[in-house]
């Protein structure tokens, strides 16, 4: 996920070429957005982005960073001609295409590792991170101390399954998606979101209580 700023932003110009060439209008159809002209408002945990084909602004004008940029494009661009439907639990591994030894690593270590690193012995902060971050309490019938759903984009949610380390055992985070989550985003872009939600996380859960901390713009 490395790279200089330079080719950052080729990569954004040529995410935007891209973007100019979208009808938004059979996206907002299929996903039941209502129409709003050229624009469509897209959620994105719990942040929300106006879209048109000249990029991404959230509700106060300002451009996302652009790890969330180029997974917000590749949402657009790849949304698929028909609905996916299957709400089986999977991991990362398990995506068909999720094969390359990169991606695997990096959304261990960005994701699952660095929630088990920050949160070890903090079962209540990342209880209140969750609910900061909008996730919804899941009884899943299985032995963890936390599990959380969040909805990252539509159609993409997220399970966190999180034990708590003790003299024993070290801390266990396990993030899940649902199976049809690989036909609507890139193996990248589904490591990347999985990145997100332990960054946003980590910034939820050092925000002093009672205010609204924005999702941190800078990866």
């Amino acid at each position: 996920m490395a790279g200089s700023s330079d080719a950052f932003e080729k990569n954004y110009q040529q995410y935007c070429v891209q973007l100019e060439k979208v009808e938004f209008g059979p996206i907002m159809d299929r996903l039941g957005i209502s129409n709003d002209g050229d624009r469509m408002h897209l959620p994105f945990f719990n942040h929300r982005y106006v879209v048109s084909n000249s990029g991404f602004v959230d509700e106060e004008g300002i451009e996302p960073d652009y790890m969330t940029f180029v997974i917000l494009a590749q949402y657009i661009l790849l949304y698929p001609d028909q609905s996916y439907h299957d709400e089986e639990w999977v991991s990362f591994k398990d995506f068909k295409r999720a094969t390359h030894f990169t991606n695997v690593n990096y959304f261990s270590s960005d994701t699952e590792k660095a929630i088990e690193k920050h949160f070890s012995g903090r079962l209540n902060d990342l209880r209140k991170a969750c609910e900061g971050l909008n996730g919804s309490r899941r009884e899943m019938g299985l032995s963890y101390d936390l599990s959380y759903e969040f909805n990252a984009l539509p159609r993409i949610a997220l399970l966190l399954l999180f034990n708590d380390g003790d003299e024993e055992f070290p801390a266990k985070c396990t993030v899940l998606f649902q199976k049809h989550a690989e036909y609507y985003l890139d193996p990248e872009s589904l490591a990347m979101t999985g990145a997100c939600l332990a960054k946003y996380l980590k910034r939820q859960a050092g925000k002093a209580p009672g205010r609204h901390s924005p999702v941190d713009r800078h990866f």
